[in-house]
């Protein structure tokens, strides 16, 4: 069994309107709630084997904050394929996934990962998390899938979304 975790980027900054959208940090809030999503992660053992996550500064600055909560440090990857994309090019790139990694952590940005996240998700989904996640995906959230099968061959309503968790509720997770 293979499992997915979708990360939004953590809250970001639009404190200087002269940055381009890629270059934009976290705000304040954000980088408060990038390691606590790596700290509910750890706790959790929901602990990628190997994560891609796009090259925009908010989305490394993610990266950053959550891999500094967890006991190891997977490789990860920054395709340009990522940012600004849609959710058929993020399944691209998560199919092109080694068969062999068992766990993978993307992080993100919407709308392509709601709506990844929403297009996933099958029979035999989390009906409460699937309507929270239909519902909105807010920033520094995350979904968490299984499916049987390899990378290559996930596909539209092929995984079973098992958990969505905003920040707020993973303080007391």
């Amino acid at each position: 069994m293979k499992t997915l975790l979708l990360l939004r980027h953590a809250k970001s900054s639009w404190d200087d309107p002269t940055l381009h959208d890629k270059d934009r940090p976290l705000a304040p809030r954000g980088q408060r709630a990038a390691p606590l999503m790596g700290r509910f992660l750890a706790r959790k053992g929901w602990l990628a084997q190997r994560v891609q996550v796009s090259p925009a500064t908010r989305t490394r600055q993610t990266w950053q904050g959550v891999v500094a909560e967890l006991p190891s440090t997977p490789p990860a990857s920054y395709p340009e394929a990522l940012y600004e994309t849609g959710a058929d090019d993020m399944l691209d790139e998560i199919r092109m996934v080694p068969t062999g990694i068992t766990t993978l952590l993307v992080i993100g940005h919407n709308p392509g990962m709601e709506d990844l996240a929403v297009a996933l998700s099958g029979k035999g989904s989390n009906a409460k998390a699937l309507k929270r996640l239909q519902t909105k995906f807010p920033t520094a959230a995350l979904a968490r899938f299984e499916f049987d099968g390899d990378w290559a061959q996930l596909k539209d309503g092929a995984a079973r979304l098992t958990d969505f968790v905003t920040p707020g509720e993973a303080v007391g997770a």
